[in-house]
């Protein structure tokens, strides 16, 4: 589900959690859950290297035990917004991870840690970093209404000033099948020739898509709608065709 940042609570974030024991992986992971976060456990470095390419998380929480530590943190994608680093080690103190992970490193909880000490870091950790009210974000789409810029992931996304407040609109409408003329009267409240809404729907696709996996998908007969391959199944069309001021889920 796209999201507004501002508007989320501090309990629906997702936290990745590396670990390579499995018991205290299965434990973290638990407690995250029963707090309401939801959660993505992985056992090696190259395992969470997967999860951060298929989706961005709000915050990593791993073990300086893990075998691969070195891959995770020189191969971790460069996010336009890259989440903070919570470490569990056995270490006194921070300064003697940091010339191995870099300055990226939040916070870190000595083992055995405690669940409430975990959970109370998590949450300043979550805290600190909220995105401003501007950011709007769709799995790895995020956009920034201030400077009107774009990313997919790690690529940040050259569209022009139509394109934006277009893709701006479909990442608002996620999931929700909008036709060309509703298109034209709730970006430009103006009625467009249904021929520069297929271009400008076409220019768009190329730069959001490229060779990612498509987030812009054509409902045959019905219009256009951002959201996963998955989700094909389950999109929702507005009855009608006139010109109706659909409202951000």
């Amino acid at each position: 589900m796209h999201v507004r940042e501002a508007e989320r609570s501090g309990y629906d974030s997702r936290v990745l959690v590396v670990v390579p024991d499995p018991d205290l992986r299965g434990s973290l992971a638990a407690q995250l859950s029963l707090a309401g976060y939801a959660v993505t456990a992985a056992g090696t470095g190259r395992a969470a290297l997967d999860v951060l390419r298929e989706c961005p998380v709000d915050l990593i929480v791993f073990d300086v035990e893990i075998p691969d530590l070195h891959d995770l943190a020189r191969d971790r994608p460069t996010f336009a917004v890259r989440p903070p680093v919570l470490c569990l080690t056995a270490c006194e103190y921070l300064g003697t991870l940091l010339p191995a992970l870099g300055t990226e490193v939040g916070d870190y909880v000595t083992k055995p840690c405690r669940g409430a000490e975990l959970l109370a870091r998590v949450q300043v950790l979550l805290r600190d970093r909220r995105l401003p009210a501007a950011l709007l974000r769709h799995g790895d789409l995020l956009l920034d209404e201030v400077v009107c810029r774009a990313w997919r992931g790690e690529r940040a996304l050259d569209v022009t000033p139509a394109e934006f407040r277009l893709l701006r609109h479909l990442l608002l409408n996620a999931g929700r099948v909008l036709s060309k003329e509703q298109l034209a009267w709730q970006v430009w409240r103006e009625s467009r020739g249904v021929n520069a809404i297929e271009r400008l729907v076409s220019r768009l696709r190329r730069k959001v898509d490229g060779t990612q996996p498509p987030l812009i998908h054509t409902q045959r007969g019905f219009g256009y709608f951002l959201g996963a391959r998955r989700d094909l199944g389950h999109v929702r069309v507005p009855s009608g065709s006139c010109p109706v001021d659909v409202r951000p889920l």
